[in-house]
C-alpha cells in the first residue's frame, strides 16, 4: 500500500471521541446551561415590582368597588330597581298595549282605513271651506 493509505492513518476521528479540550468545552457549556436554567426559576418573593400609583379614574374605581362601600350598595339597589321596572313593568305593559291597540280594537287609534271622498261643493269640516268646482280645460285647439 501507499504511504498515505487509510490503514496507516488510523481510525477516523469520530471513533476516538472528543479530545480533552473539546470535552472541557462541552462540560463548561453544560454547566453554563444548567446555571442559566436554574436562574430562570423565580423565588417566592419574585417578581419584585415597584409600588403601583393608580391614576385618578383607576383610584376612584378601586375605592368604589371595595366590598361593603355605601356607594356600591346604593348603585346595586338602583340597578335592581331599574331592572325590575323595565322587565316586570315596562316591557309587559308595552306588549299588552300593542296587542290591545292592534289586535283587539276594531279600528286602532290613529289609523284611518278609508278616507272619505270629497266632491266639488262639499264643506271641509276643519276649516268650513267649500271645495271649489273642478275646472276642466277645453279640449279644442
Amino acid at each position: 500500500m501507499s504511504p498515505g493509505s487509510e490503514l496507516e492513518r488510523g481510525p477516523p476521528r469520530a471513533v476516538l471521541g472528543y479530545n480533552p479540550d473539546e470535552k472541557l468545552r462541552l462540560q463548561q457549556l453544560r454547566e453554563l446551561r444548567r446555571r442559566w436554567l436554574k436562574d430562570q426559576e423565580l423565588s417566592p418573593r419574585e417578581p419584585l415590582l415597584p409600588p403601583r400609583k393608580p391614576g385618578l379614574v383607576e383610584g376612584f374605581w378601586e375605592r368604589f368597588l371595595q366590598p361593603g362601600g355605601l356607594w356600591r350598595k346604593q348603585v346595586f339597589k338602583t340597578y335592581r330597581a331599574g331592572t325590575f321596572v323595565v322587565f316586570r313593568l315596562l316591557i309587559p305593559f308595552w306588549i299588552s298595549h300593542y296587542y290591545v291597540k292592534y289586535h283587539l280594537m276594531p279600528r286602532p287609534n290613529g289609523i284611518v282605513d278609508v278616507k272619505p271622498r270629497i266632491y266639488p261643493g262639499d264643506i271641509i269640516l276643519e276649516t268650513n271651506a267649500v271645495v271649489p268646482p273642478l275646472e276642466i280645460p277645453c279640449r279644442r285647439h
